[in-house]
């Protein structure tokens, strides 16, 4: 049993991180540029939109379980002595602590105004509120886009040494 303990746990934190780290990087490269695309409201209801169907089981999963993952992992790697797969889970769990801080720390109190902005309809100055929202949003987006894909790679790095 607890040898499929130290296989399944670090393989579920790789993926759990891959999950995550395409998250953030599918945003960057696809969902923020075609609203990019769009006129102020369309963008405004379209991420108010997406702020709530966001907010769901699975996404919870994924962004609560790579970090509880990895960290385990990094739990686990040290018991076995594994030493440099634990450094590299600590790694990945550095990364991914780091998104978690920019997320709470930016982008969603850049979600809240958007949200207490109300129905894109009634603003009188959408322009205003997509102003305040979208470059500040967009940019530590691709920040955690990439501290996410480096704890990717860190744990996949994890995965090959011992």
């Amino acid at each position: 049993m607890a040898d499929m303990v130290y296989a399944v746990v670090p393989v579920a934190a790789t993926v759990l991180t891959g999950l995550f780290a395409g998250l953030f990087f599918g945003f960057s490269i696809a969902v923020m540029p075609g609203l990019g695309r769009a006129g102020d409201r369309a963008m405004i209801e379209s991420m108010q939109g997406i702020n709530v169907a966001i907010l769901n089981p699975l996404f919870a999963a994924v962004f609560i379980g790579a970090p509880v993952g990895a960290l385990a992992s990094v739990v686990l790697h040290t018991s076995a002595a594994e030493t440099a797969s634990a450094v590299w889970f600590g790694g990945a769990l550095a990364c991914l602590v780091a998104a978690l801080g920019i997320t709470f720390g930016v982008n969603v109190p850049r979600n809240n105004a958007l949200d207490e902005a109300g129905p894109a309809e009634r603003i009188a100055d959408p322009a205003a509120v997509r102003g305040a929202f979208e470059p500040v949003w967009v940019r530590w987006n691709h920040l955690r886009s990439l501290a996410s894909a480096v704890a990717l790679v860190c744990a996949v790095v994890a995965l090959t040494v011992r």
